[in-house]
């Protein structure tokens, strides 16, 4: 929840007059839902493996649901926006991937992005996530810049929690149970993504965190 009111806010403050958007790996809806309650007219979702397909038409109903390799878009200049949340790093091609959504966005329009951040992170969490990569700002920038897309913004997020994620990831001994979050520590998140909320919201991106967050557009 808390990541998608950072999305959402995002979307309004850099595509305005969206009518239109597409989520690259919207899973069970969670986002989408997000977005479409936002007032964007024509929503879609794609998910590689359909499985959450039909949570996310519960959770987003009306938004177009389809099943989709990323690597291989099949739209051209069709969508005002796109998105891809946490979902590039699982992905080997993902300069191709980014290709791809340059080649299905308008012009005019753009895409939004959130990834890992910090390779200095890398543990085994990443490998249990099944994670190909954590992003450095500068990398992700100019993979977005080869695949065509400008006037790039970007900001740190899950930052003030940064310490405890370095302290965490110093553990070998980490197994996939253990990466579910609980009430509290959901409650803990929620309460530091308003602060950062906050803060980004007031023009104070932030330069460090366990993700990163870009908006780039398509001339």
């Amino acid at each position: 929840m808390s990541r998608s009111r950072l999305i959402v806010w995002a979307l309004r403050r850099h595509f305005p007059r969206a009518q239109s958007f597409l989520e690259i790996g919207c899973g069970t809806g969670n986002v989408l839902a997000a977005i479409r309650e936002s007032g964007v007219p024509r929503v879609a979702g794609s998910e590689f493996h359909p499985e959450g397909l039909p949570f996310a038409a519960q959770r987003a109903p009306g938004a177009e649901l389809m099943q989709m390799d990323a690597r291989r878009i099949p739209f051209r200049a069709e969508f005002d926006v796109i998105g891809a949340f946490d979902v590039i790093e699982h992905i080997e091609e993902d300069e191709q991937v980014l290709r791809e959504m340059h080649a299905a966005c308008r012009p005019g329009g753009g895409v939004m992005i959130t990834v890992p951040q910090h390779a200095w992170l890398w543990s085994r969490r990443d490998e249990i996530a099944r994670h190909r990569r954590r992003y450095s700002r500068a990398g992700l920038l100019a993979k977005l810049a080869a695949a065509g897309f400008q006037r790039p913004w970007a900001t740190s997020f899950v930052s003030l929690l940064l310490p405890l994620m370095a302290l965490s990831r110093q553990r070998k001994d980490v197994s996939s149970a253990e990466l579910e979050v609980g009430v509290v520590t959901n409650r803990i998140l929620g309460v530091a993504m308003a602060l950062e909320r906050g803060l980004i919201r007031a023009g104070l991106p932030l330069p460090a965190g366990g993700s990163l967050l870009v908006v780039a557009h398509k001339p």
